[in-house]
């Protein structure tokens, strides 16, 4: 949780977690309003947008500020999650919108800033004079140092718990609740029924893997389909070698297990190797030798 000192007893500070899914939400929102901006040029010849992309994307954010932090103090992020921003900077204890000053230079770091980024990599990336080359390694160092002081105030941020952004401690804006959090009812029923499910959940998964379902559905199925009166001779087992007790197609290359049904070859040859317990499905039998028949079977013999 953010810690709170004692001059701040007329806000509610902010978890650290709380800020950073504002800022996470304002991303999506950007990346939600420019995909849906784009979808309206998908019937136009492909880059039309590409040369005016940074100014674009300017422009657009620049109606997302008007109508969050110059309106409501707040970013859309910041509203969902009921939090606003409050002026640091301010004397007074209780809550103190921002200034009109710091909305302004708010819009100039972070949607100047980022347009000023994109627009200076496209006029100096394809120059190849020696003045260019200085002024494009001079952005570059720029740049980098920003982003160093970003990961400096993001640590200062994590052990401290106030001002999320660079720009934030610049500016001397900082998050807060809108309202007091009110504490939150839990149902410990509901939760004892949760806790209950997902035990049984991981049990279930734990126990699954041991279970051999498919000799549990055979053994069923000759339970439920139990064959009586079938006598061992060769005419019998013709009568019966009509298709395969597994695939329920003609028996290729049939075999038998020592019961009176027929198998394809490679049909019980792969169900055997999988388990070596393998039952007949029909009758339930276990598998004592694999053989061939000794006699052909053909299709015309076996014609009703």
């Amino acid at each position: 949780m953010a810690s709170s000192t004692g001059n701040e007893k007329g806000v509610n500070p902010v978890l650290r977690i709380s800020q950073l899914d504002a800022l996470e939400l304002n991303k999506a929102l950007e990346q939600l309003v420019w995909s849906q901006f784009t979808s309206c040029f998908h019937g136009f010849k492909p880059g039309v947008l590409a040369h005016f992309e940074p100014e674009v994307k300017a422009f657009l954010c620049l109606i997302l500020w008007r109508f969050t932090i110059y309106s409501k103090n707040a970013t859309v992020g910041q509203a969902i999650l009921n939090i606003q921003y409050k002026n640091n900077l301010s004397q007074t204890e209780k809550y103190q919108p921002l200034s009109k000053h710091q909305k302004l230079w708010y819009l100039i770091f972070t949607v100047g800033g980022r347009w000023l980024e994109e627009r200076c990599y496209d006029l100096f990336s394809n120059r190849q004079q020696q003045s260019f080359s200085k002024i494009k390694s001079y952005i570059s160092f720029g740049t980098g140092l920003l982003k160093l002081c970003g990961l400096v105030n993001f640590l200062i941020f994590l052990r401290k718990g106030t001002f999320a952004t660079l720009t934030e401690r610049v500016l001397g804006i900082r998050s807060v609740f809108c309202k007091p959090q009110s504490v939150r009812q839990v149902g410990f029923e509901y939760m004892n029924r949760e806790l209950l499910w997902h035990g049984f959940a991981e049990f279930l998964i734990y126990l699954l893997p041991l279970i051999n379902v498919q000799k549990l559905k055979l053994k069923i199925s000759s339970w439920c389909l139990p064959i009586a009166g079938l006598s061992n001779s060769e005419n019998t087992l013709a009568s019966h070698c009509r298709e395969c007790s597994l695939c329920g197609e003609w028996p290729t290359m049939p075999h038998t297990i020592g019961c009176p049904h027929v198998f394809c070859y490679y049909c019980i040859k792969s169900n055997y190797l999988f388990d070596m317990y393998f039952t007949c499905p029909k009758c339930g039998s276990e598998v004592h030798t694999l053989q061939p028949l000794k006699y052909k079977i053909e299709m015309t013999e076996l014609h009703v």
